[in-house]
């Protein structure tokens, strides 16, 4: 059984066509080694991108009737970036199918976020060349359904963007960030960190690394601000 039939029996699919699979799976460097062009992930990963942002953007727009456009926007950009698509990948074992060259290993695609997003978008484009668009909408909403139900909206919004509008809209000076303290081995740490202006601290923001905490700060200070 070829990696591609593997993969088409670990999605439960009915493959028409095996050769869209193939290609879904086969980085570049696989055909430089026989000097085939044309015969990888690429083309398809093009269309598989457009599909998925169709549907991700019909789901959202069903699932959350409270959100204006540009909250609609910042959830589909967060769901549909390069890390959380490897990621994706990484769950449904896609590096185990993926055919690449000699001068990349195996571990190499495990770790590559920019692989993995290519062979998923790629997979999505083989579904729908394949079995059309209601076959690849079921597909692309069995994985991202639950993360746009559930969606956390605190990290969709610049808190950050947002109070140096509020403060702006007043006075002309910027809020400032500084971190007064910081927790933790090397590899763990936990940052706490002091939003001020004018020499004024207005609140402060804890988090597991800078910018998380200076978006808690600049929440917490928005929070007392409305008070």
């Amino acid at each position: 059984m070829s990696k591609a039939e593997e993969l088409i029996q670990h999605l439960n699919l009915k493959a028409k066509d095996i050769s869209y699979y193939e290609m879904a799976l086969t980085h570049p460097s696989a055909n430089a080694d026989v000097n085939n062009g044309h015969r990888d992930y690429e083309r398809l990963e093009y269309i598989g991108d457009a599909v998925l942002g169709f549907v991700s953007a019909d789901l959202i727009y069903k699932l959350h009737p409270e959100m204006d456009q540009g909250l609609m926007s910042k959830l589909r950009s967060y769901l549909v970036k390069s890390k959380s698509l490897a990621n994706y990948a990484r769950k449904a074992n896609f590096h185990l199918y993926i055919k690449t060259g000699h001068s990349i290993s195996k571990d190499k695609i495990f770790e590559s976020d920019k692989i993995l997003e290519d062979v998923f978008e790629a997979i999505i484009g083989a579904i729908y060349l394949d079995l059309g668009i209601n076959k690849a909408y079921s597909y692309i909403k069995s994985f991202l359904y639950n993360d746009i139900k559930h969606a956390n909206l605190d990290e969709l919004t610049d808190y950050k963007t947002k109070l140096q509008e509020a403060m702006q809209a007043e006075h002309r000076n910027s809020v400032t960030y500084e971190v007064v303290e910081e927790k933790g081995p090397p590899h763990d740490k936990t940052f706490t960190v002091a939003v001020s202006f004018n020499g004024i601290i207005l609140a402060y923001g804890i988090g597991k690394s800078k910018k998380q905490a200076e978006e808690v700060a600049a929440k917490n200070a928005l929070a007392k601000g409305s008070n």
